[in-house]
């Protein structure tokens, strides 16, 4: 069972064929990175013009690669929410265009899913991921920083246990990098900088450590006022120096929710997805923190951490095999998850709970 995945959500346009046990024969991704680099962050119009322009070769490359053609496909997935406006449409009117022609089986996947769930995605050649559910999400990303518990790869099996108020982890990243003009993105240049640094050397404030929520925006700030005290441009020793700093504070933060809602959760089982799960000193400190405490950590590859449409195929070939199934004329885009919050953004208490019925 094939499904063709479709990705558009931001600014990759990505196209894989991957199947129901999670093997992955094809997974092609189009960055816009070299696009928006300019402007120091993304540019959603551009990304949707990107996007229209190189869906169709993206795809035709999937399949060939894939050695396949249209109608050996099971169905098709795409991605439908949460993202940007335009660059969503362009995607979910590409596959529903596929689906009426073919015609196919058209799913609806929702982004967030696709990450938590692309542990399981694996080459032909690889033994499958040994992971059992329940077991505890850390989603960190450019957009999105939350826990949820997984009891199925199916979103009414995800529920969120706690989530940023205010920025997302790789956001913060970003911005950071930003003020030291370390060009875009900025994550992957802070985590190589942080590697020649002392990350004892300057005290950077950790946020909000009691609790399951999050809130990156200060330390931002004090990254800020901390530059105008010392000055800038900082020689070569202080910025490594800052930028080691300034990410173990945002490391701690995040392996101590993530240990304290795995023990809330009486969860054995810990997967780390998103685009900031390719942190070099996020994965070094998890997999110390979990051995230590007898935890299973499982992590995608590198290259599965950043968006693409091999966890979009696998979420909706899920989907597909609980008969599940959307209709092409009525799917519609969203730029909100559909898993249900539980933090709230901003100040205040958070939400009461809402008990989704399965």
């Amino acid at each position: 069972m094939l499904v063709l995945g479709l990705e558009t959500s931001c600014d990759e346009t990505a196209a894989a064929v991957v199947s129901a046990e999670g093997v992955v024969h094809a997974n092609v991704v189009h960055t816009q990175i070299d696009l928006h680099r300019p402007y120091g962050g993304i540019l959603p119009e551009l990304a949707a013009r990107d996007h229209l322009q190189q869906a169709i070769p993206v795809i035709q490359a999937a399949l060939a690669h894939a050695n396949v053609s249209l109608p050996d496909l099971a169905g098709i997935a795409v991605t439908v929410r949460p993202g940007l406006a335009g660059a969503l449409l362009v995607g979910a009117q590409v596959a529903k265009t596929l689906a009426w022609a073919t015609p196919l089986p058209l799913v609806g996947v929702d982004h967030l899913v696709g990450h938590l769930v692309s542990v399981f995605l694996h080459s032909a050649d690889e033994t499958a991921p040994q992971l059992v559910f329940p077991y505890l999400g850390l989603l960190v990303s450019g957009g999105h920083t939350a826990l949820y518990r997984v009891d199925s790869p199916l979103p009414a099996g995800i529920t969120e246990i706690g989530a940023t108020r205010d920025d997302a982890v790789g956001e913060a990243f970003d911005k950071v990098a930003k003020m030291l003009r370390l060009g875009y993105p900025g994550g992957p240049v802070i985590d190589q900088l942080a590697a020649q640094g002392n990350p004892r050397k300057i005290r950077v404030p950790r946020p909000m450590m009691q609790g399951l929520e999050f809130s990156f925006s200060g330390i931002k700030t004090w990254v800020r006022r901390h530059l105008e005290e010392q000055g800038f441009p900082p020689d070569p020793a202080s910025l490594h120096d800052l930028c080691a700093s300034f990410q173990e504070a945002v490391v701690d933060v995040l392996v101590t929710k993530t240990l304290r809602a795995a023990q809330q959760e009486q969860v054995s089982h810990i997967v780390v997805a998103g685009g900031v799960a390719a942190n070099r000193r996020l994965r070094d400190r998890m997999h110390q923190a979990c051995a230590e405490r007898n935890l299973t950590l499982l992590l995608p590859s590198h290259s599965l951490c950043t968006d693409n449409a091999a966890m979009i195929a696998y979420a909706g070939a899920q989907r597909l095999v609980a008969g599940q199934c959307d209709d092409w004329s009525t799917l519609t885009t969203h730029t909100r998850t559909e898993l249900l919050r539980t933090s709230r953004k901003g100040r205040g208490k958070r939400p009461l709970q809402v008990v989704r019925s399965n």
